[in-house]
């Protein structure tokens, strides 16, 4: 049957993990514990209304009271249900490659990284293209409000890609996971370097990049 793609796996690894941690666990969200975490996934996949305001600031209160009602539901129930992938648009597989691959993977790092314990995984190379094609569709989103030309380059097979046009970018450069949790606006990454010149650089790693 072959390997099930990367988006699946990241699901059912970040719902083993929530589990086994519990659900007062803390993420590397400010605030947000595994609990959270699960039901966000959830209000995102399930709740088109509630996930309008993932998407507008403006509508942010929709998504605050929609997962507040997820949110009462026992953890084990709420964790099975994200687990089952329901009979929403994600239950497609090329949806799901698409939509989930960095959610996932990002999502499930938040709360890998998040215990004392965290090491870094090095991605086998499927995985990591997996995730360097999602970063070369979604990653000019992630960046918009840089402030400065970026590009990403892989260290491990020296390709790259232009996420936001201009002279002299900030290239953001190292593993490509690391490099999706960098984009994400996410602080614990290993072996992200960013070359350019200082004031290009200084200006992405203060921007608010993600989504």
């Amino acid at each position: 049957m072959g390997t099930p793609p990367l988006a699946r796996r990241e699901r059912h690894a970040l719902c083993d993990l929530a589990l086994l941690l519990g659900e007062d666990a803390p993420t590397v969200l400010p605030d947000w514990t595994a609990k959270d975490l699960v039901v966000h996934l959830l209000v995102r996949e399930y709740s088109p209304l509630g996930a309008l305001g993932l998407a507008v600031d403006r509508l942010s209160g929709l998504t605050e009271r929609e997962m507040a009602r997820v949110g009462r539901r026992e953890f084990t129930v709420l964790v099975e249900r994200l687990r089952g992938r329901g009979l929403t648009p994600y239950s497609l597989g090329p949806v799901d490659r698409v939509g989930n691959t960095l959610e996932y993977f990002v999502h499930h790092e938040d709360l890998r990284r998040a215990q004392p314990d965290w090491q870094p995984r090095d991605l086998p190379t499927g995985d990591a293209d997996a995730v360097w094609r999602a970063l070369r569709l979604f990653g000019r989103g992630l960046v918009r409000h840089a402030g400065v030309p970026v590009r990403i380059a892989r260290e491990d097979t020296g390709a790259e890609a232009t996420l936001r046009h201009g002279s002299d970018p900030a290239v953001v450069s190292g593993p490509p996971g690391e490099v999706a949790l960098f984009l994400f606006g996410r602080e614990h990454t290993r072996g992200v370097r960013l070359l350019g010149a200082d004031e290009r650089t200084a200006a992405l790693r203060t921007a608010a990049l993600g989504f």
